[in-house]
């Protein structure tokens, strides 16, 4: 049998981005567990999560066209993570996009390998033309992965955000359409 994936745009090297599936549902209720992900992410500590009923037909993933939400799994099939896009404003050209990654699977270059993708996509399909991007001040990683991916620090919010008993400053990123033509397409 031959590689079905062999020309499928949404993969490299390391990782495959697919829509998100009803089998992905208990790897979702797994990163709702870790509290620290979580608080990284939405920016607050969240009650407990409850398993979500996914019926036999997947209903409740049906796919949204203008913000589409995908798992990222292994050229193997294992699951990563989730990456989506969190907005997209087609009439200013603006677009933002969060991940999450399996505790397990950090610090492997698949969050990073996520966004590069959704960027070619946006870029170069969907014609935008401005991503902008946040994180806390203590999420240090995805500091790192932003100004690797060839993000420009625009600004700290200052104590912007009250979570776990304390105020945290919210440090802002972003990348132009011509910014990432100049780094990716040399």
């Amino acid at each position: 049998m031959s590689n079905i994936y062999e020309n499928y745009y949404w993969q490299d090297d390391k990782i495959r981005l697919r829509l998100w599936e009803p089998r992905d549902a208990e790897f979702n209720f797994q990163n709702e567990l870790d509290s620290e992900c979580i608080k990284l992410a939405s920016e607050e500590v969240n009650l407990p999560p409850a398993r979500k009923k996914i019926n036999m037909d997947g209903d409740s993933a049906e796919p949204n066209n203008q913000t589409p939400s995908f798992t990222i799994e292994t050229l193997g099939g294992e699951y990563v993570g989730g990456v989506h896009y969190n907005y997209i404003n087609e009439r200013h050209g603006t677009f933002s996009i969060g991940l999450v990654i399996l505790k397990s699977q950090r610090g492997k270059g698949y969050g990073k390998a996520a966004m590069k993708m959704l960027f070619e996509y946006a870029f170069n399909e969907r014609r935008l033309n401005k991503f902008t991007g946040f994180c806390l001040d203590d999420n240090i990683a995805s500091q790192k992965m932003m100004l690797s991916l060839g993000c420009k620090q625009e600004g700290i919010v200052r104590e912007e955000v009250f979570c776990n008993g304390k105020y945290h400053d919210r440090f802002l990123f972003g990348m132009t359409a011509s910014e990432y033509r100049n780094k990716y397409e040399k």
